[in-house]
């Protein structure tokens, strides 16, 4: 009877193994699943300068891109939309952008006089916000825009409309003058 039960132990032993192996290989199955990566597409990013300074430069998520209006490529987003999207905006503003800037006299080069160029840049402020991405359809994002204004606020749009249709979610005109008290 001592070998019947030693015969069942191994048995039970060899059966709580292979649960073992199958239930680790279900979690690293169920963690494959979960880790793997979304799938992804491309917009085209482009500012739209609501203030009367100038947008030197942005970075969204850490990419550069020109701040002075068009379109550059890209920034990559999720195909489907998700809840908790967010961008993290970075941009520098000269707030003066029709200075008289002395230049360098026509005979000794070209640009700007170094002394009043310095000057000048050391008025330029630089911003950085983190805010929500909107949901946009499920055909796919069309242009990433990204809207400076008033205040240095920022807003992002993903809608698949020109920015001059009446039904785009901005409203805001150019060039808007700005409250003589920000909110804080």
């Amino acid at each position: 009877m001592s070998e019947i039960r030693i015969l069942l132990l191994r048995r039970c032993a060899i059966a709580v193994q292979t649960v073992r192996f199958l239930l680790v290989l279900f979690c690293a199955a169920l963690v494959g699943c979960s880790s793997a990566a979304e799938e992804r597409g491309a917009a085209n990013i482009r500012a739209v300068n609501h203030t009367k300074g100038a947008i030197n430069w942005m970075k969204v998520n850490g990419y550069g891109v020109d701040g002075g209006g068009g379109r550059t490529c890209c920034i990559g987003l999720p195909l489907r939309w998700r809840p908790g999207l967010v961008a993290e905006i970075e941009w520098e503003v000269d707030p003066n952008r029709f200075a008289d800037i002395k230049r360098v006299p026509p005979n000794k080069g070209y640009g700007f006089d170094k002394e009043a160029w310095a000057a000048h840049a050391a008025k330029f402020k630089r911003f950085k916000r983190v805010v929500p991405i909107p949901e946009w359809p499920d055909k796919g994002s069309c242009e990433f825009n990204v809207h400076f204004l008033t205040c240095n606020r920022v807003r992002v749009e993903t809608a698949c409309l020109t920015i001059h249709h009446p039904d785009y979610p901005v409203k805001d005109g150019y060039s808007l003058e700005g409250p003589n008290i920000c909110p804080k």
